[in-house]
């Protein structure tokens, strides 16, 4: 079974019976709509919405920069080499033909 990742919840049904109630009710918190009991999508309010996207937007740029700041760039080809040789599927041998007994 899904985990439902918010403490209000509405079936697709109810949501489509009385939206403005759902939305009135949940007020800033989050609403899990679940079809046939698991997680069909959540209803956020439009400023828990706009905090997140701002949250994810600050913890990229972040990245990118701990990215930049760790030292000089690598080419691309020299990461993808070095992938290859650490995680390449080691190669069969060539399997043996040998006589058979008559």
């Amino acid at each position: 079974m899904e985990q439902v990742l918010a403490t209000r919840s509405v079936s697709i049904t109810e949501l489509k019976r009385s939206p403005s109630a759902v939305l009135e009710q949940a007020g800033a918190e989050p609403v899990a709509v679940l079809n046939h009991n698991r997680p069909a999508a959540y209803l956020l309010s439009p400023e828990v919405y706009e905090s997140m996207l701002q949250r994810l937007n600050a913890d990229l740029r972040t990245a990118i920069q701990e990215g930049i700041d760790s030292g000089p760039p690598i080419a691309a080809e020299d990461v993808f080499a070095e992938l290859n040789a650490r995680y390449a599927e080691p190669k069969r041998p060539a399997a043996k033909i040998g006589k058979r007994a008559a």
